[in-house]
């Protein structure tokens, strides 16, 4: 049966439970929840500069296909930065905004970004998809962070497309067991300064605490997000996200919630870590501290996740961007990716040969880093 795509204006256009069947709940930040609640919040929206124009694929009245889509008039909060190449075309005499991009807002975390129903053929759907974005008007679209399957039939279905690569550093469960069996890998002297970073915390007279579900509270969730804002507030400004969404995320999919405070001598919280998590991966999201204490960072944002994955069976730990000092702590450097679509075919070869040589540079930094792993020879 013929496919037709339709934008809707608004998550919440479609019904909770009708797009969740579509996207599983595997993947927090695809859930109708998380989407809805960047929306209700204000954190999307025209004002703010995301104008959402979200995808919707169906087969007469069946809905069979959601994807996340935003009209943008600026770059703020996607984590792939393509400032240059507006500021080439404008200077050239192009308008590079208002663009197409699909995305999830503010989330630099790889995995799926199209969802559709078991039985439709992913070719089709990706061929209807792209006819349609390319008739909207506006000379470019973007899709952020895909995992490498979509990319891979993305790039298939409209060979137009262009892959840009970065990179990101990743734990994975090589069957540690537990946190001493992670440990045991490593050679001797880095076992001793992860030992030693972790002693420092607790000589500071601070102890940490994982919270999950419900048993995060009200006031948990508002101590965080004072926290949250510091790190902001440390730079000159204030943070995306305001409390309105982290209490619909509170409030609508709990289990998805993992908190990581840091407490006193006293048991008083002063610093957390919210992250979210799904069947097999932790995603480290959001950071903040009232207090300076040397190594807090290290403990409340990866080896408290480090330990939460072995204790809880997730097999992936995905703690952020940047930051190649995750490496000796034994984060992995992986490939992320994005795609792009323009319309103008001398910008478009232009911007090819620019991902050309940034390509070759990020498979140079990849193997490079990767002799820097703190795991020993064979491990």
């Amino acid at each position: 049966m013929h496919l037709k795509v339709r934008d809707i204006d608004a998550v919440c256009d479609i019904e909770t439970a009708q797009w969740n069947a579509l996207t599983g709940t595997d993947y927090p930040f695809l859930r109708h929840e998380f989407l809805d609640a960047l929306e209700r919040s204000g954190a999307v929206s025209p004002h703010s500069g995301w104008t959402p124009r979200h995808l919707t694929l169906w087969q007469g009245q069946r809905l069979v296909g959601v994807m996340p889509r935003y009209f943008k008039d600026h770059s703020w909060g996607e984590y792939v930065f393509d400032w240059q190449w507006a500021d080439a075309w404008e200077r050239a005499g192009g308008q590079y905004y208002p663009k197409q991009l699909s995305a999830i807002p503010f989330t630099p975390a790889s995995g799926p970004r199209l969802a559709l129903a078991e039985d439709i053929d992913a070719g089709a759907a990706l061929t209807a998809l792209a006819e349609h974005i390319e008739a909207a008007g506006l000379l470019s679209w973007h899709l952020l962070f895909p995992d490498a399957d979509q990319a891979a039939r993305w790039r298939k279905a409209w060979p137009a497309l262009l892959e840009r690569q970065s990179m990101q550093y990743h734990w994975f469960d090589r069957g540690y067991g537990d946190f001493d069996g992670f440990l045991a890998t490593m050679t001797s002297k880095r076992r001793k300064e992860t030992r030693r970073e972790r002693r420092l915390v607790a000589e500071q007279g601070l102890t940490m605490r994982r919270l999950t579900g419900r048993d995060i509270d009200e006031t948990a969730l508002h101590h965080f997000y004072r926290c949250y804002q510091i790190t902001y507030l440390e730079h000159g400004q204030r943070g995306y996200l305001d409390f309105e969404f982290f209490r619909l995320l509170w409030q609508r999919m709990p289990q998805a919630l993992v908190l990581i405070q840091a407490l006193d001598g006293t048991a008083r919280p002063v610093a957390a870590a919210l992250c979210l998590q799904g069947s097999t991966t932790l995603y480290g999201r959001y950071w903040g501290s009232e207090v300076v204490a040397s190594c807090l960072h290290f403990e409340t944002c990866y080896y408290q996740g480090i330990e939460h994955c072995l204790a809880t069976g997730l097999n992936h730990f995905d703690p952020g961007t940047q930051g190649e000092h995750k490496i000796a702590r034994g984060f992995e450097p992986i490939v992320t990716r994005s795609l792009h679509w323009l319309a103008h075919d001398g910008f478009r070869q232009a911007v090819e040969a620019f991902l050309g040589h940034e390509r070759g540079a990020v498979d140079e930094l990849r193997h490079r880093v990767s002799d820097m792993l703190p795991f020993r020879r064979g491990d």
